[in-house]
């Protein structure tokens, strides 16, 4: 496509054409190093999207049962809460469990509790040697962490005095809204070293545990990697769902497990380190909604499991979030706005799917901070160095829209599914979006423009067309925040500051400054005709914009 001129689209927003709700079904958070949660650098991020936040966001965190020092390093944490005196007999230690969801509980978040990973005492002898590790943990960090329990009702006894102590600690309808998910990807070697089956007796244990300590607790599982036709993951992901319902329970001997919701990861594609710096595919959201519906095809040959709610617990750009630009440059898109536009892109098409099948689920953004980072380092990251990116302003413009979704169509839409390649072809970017409307009257449209190609340089000239509005009001206020290039994007100001590593002083001062959610112009109060608006955007190939129009009655005369 010749990039001379902008693609002309046509938006076109009906405020008296309500669609139902529009369930924020984005807030969701999670990361592999529990101890970030209270380091400094974490628990400000967590205090910011509680300031945020429209609802209660969810945390998820790998390691809350490993073995360790209690210390959190890349795709690393412990808690030792669970470790045997010399007599064998069982220690439980809820300190620093404590203190990860008392943090996350006090900035105004929920916990989404994964029950992992396999504490050192527990671990299966098979997969790890105790006695051969001579006290440095290296066999158990390198294997044992991922084994099934060498005795099930050990695991049992600890889910169950867990959630127990949790009901006291924070009181039962509090726990109750939380979830409790079994494992991490159980699908590959690297996070489980049993089978399927043993995986699946392992969900009997601690189904049980969680019932029978809270009988209204939700528990789910089982948070295997991204399902496309045929793989390991979507095989995983059946005969779990064969176990739940037709299957024997090893703890009950009936037949079936309870199971609350059922969860899954997708991913857009996937980087390994390439000092090279070797141009590679970019993300694909073709691929994301393709594993979606992978997921629904495989949870419908099951009766009721898609009337469950389904959360896919890492809903991501690629894998690997600890990988950062030093390792592979592709993955600096996470630094910019293309990480924003595409998780626009992404998370309104996956939800629009959900939507037509009348399916609940939930996205899972894969992404928090690493301590101690290279500033934009380049790993998949909300914020560097107390810095957000582009991707957590475009959580806040989520916690801007209402929860009434009004009827909305684009000219410039494109339908990735309808893309013949795996990556996304020829045409200009998809430019589309959702409109909402709040309670106190207001109209929230926000719009993206996204292509997967991150050098694609095309932009669109929008006409967004409003229709519907109170017949009674005079005016409109309208205000327009942009994610792209140049706003709401700290990582332009830090290339302006010549890439600091650890910006200090006034450098980091002017970081700072284009952290936050910005306005593309001032406010502005526009006419209105009969109940209409029309408005015009430069939209960049890689942008999101928020608009919120507020109509203005016009003053009681006398």
């Amino acid at each position: 496509m010749s990039t001379s001129a902008p693609q002309e689209v046509t938006v076109r927003v009906d405020a008296s054409q309500w669609r139902g709700m529009l369930p924020h079904a984005w807030t969701y958070i999670g990361y592999d190093e529990c101890n970030y949660t209270t380091s400094p650098e974490g628990e400000a991020l967590l205090n910011r999207i509680g300031a945020f936040q429209e609802q209660p966001y969810y945390v998820r965190c790998h390691h809350l049962f490993c073995t360790g020092n209690r210390h959190g390093f890349y795709k690393w944490g412990s808690t030792n809460v669970y470790l045997e005196d010399p007599e064998g007999e069982p220690i439980y230690d809820w300190t620093e469990i404590d203190l990860i969801l008392d943090t996350i509980r006090a900035a105004g978040l929920k916990p989404f509790v994964e029950l992992g990973f396999m504490p050192r005492d527990l671990a299966d002898p098979r997969f790890y040697d105790a006695a051969g590790d001579g006290g440095r943990l290296e066999q158990y960090q390198r294997s044992g962490w991922a084994s099934p329990p060498r005795v099930y009702s050990r695991w049992y006894d600890l889910v169950r005095a867990l959630v127990e102590h949790l009901v006291e600690r924070h009181g039962a309808a509090e726990v109750a809204s939380w979830y409790f998910e079994l494992w991490n990807e159980p699908d590959i070697r690297y996070y489980w070293k049993g089978t399927l089956q043993e995986y699946c007796t392992l969900y009997d244990y601690t189904a049980a545990a969680v019932k029978d300590a809270l009988p209204e607790g939700r528990v789910g599982g089982p948070g295997t990697t991204h399902p496309m036709p045929g793989n390991n993951a979507a095989q995983w992901l059946d005969g779990f769902c064969a176990h739940c319902t037709s299957g024997t329970n090893a703890v009950s001997g009936e037949v079936g497990t309870p199971l609350d919701f059922v969860s899954f990861h997708l991913k857009g594609g996937g980087y390994r380190a390439d000092p090279l710096n070797r141009p590679q595919a970019p993300p694909s959201v073709r691929r994301m909604l393709q594993g979606l519906l992978t997921g629904y095809e495989i949870l419908s040959r099951y009766p009721g499991l898609t009337a469950l709610e389904c959360v896919i617990s890492e809903c991501d750009p690629d894998g690997w979030a600890a990988g950062g630009a030093w390792d592979n440059a592709c993955l600096n898109f996470r630094n910019t706005e293309y990480y924003a536009s595409f998780v626009a892109a992404a998370f309104t098409r996956l939800l629009h799917l959900a939507a037509q099948r009348a399916w609940d689920v939930k996205l899972l953004t894969w992404a928090f901070v690493f301590v101690g980072e290279r500033c934009f380092e380049g790993t998949r990251a909300l914020s560097t160095q107390g810095i957000d990116k582009a991707i957590l302003n475009l959580l806040r413009m989520g916690a801007l829209l209402g929860h009434r979704q009004l009827a909305l169509e684009s000219s410039g839409e494109r339908d990735p599914l309808a893309e013949e390649g795996l990556w996304d072809g020829g045409d200009g970017p998809d430019v589309w979006g959702l409109a909402a409307q709040s309670g106190d009257g207001a109209l929230q449209v926000l719009l993206y423009s996204h292509h997967d190609d991150w050098e694609r340089p095309e932009r669109s000239t929008v006409t967004l067309e409003l229709e519907g509005l109170p017949p009674e009001a005079a005016a409109a206020r309208v205000e327009h925040y942009r994610i792209d290039g140049q706003h709401s994007n700290a990582w332009a100001e830090w290339l302006r500051q010549g890439r600091p590593r650890y910006p200090a002083g006034g450098q980091r001062e002017a970081i700072l400054s284009r952290a936050g959610l910005e306005l593309l112009e001032p406010p502005r109060e526009l006419p209105l005709e009969e109940g209409a608006l029309a408005l015009k955007l430069e939209m960049p190939a890689h942008s999101v914009s928020l608009l919120r129009i507020v109509p203005q009655r016009a003053p009681a005369e006398g």
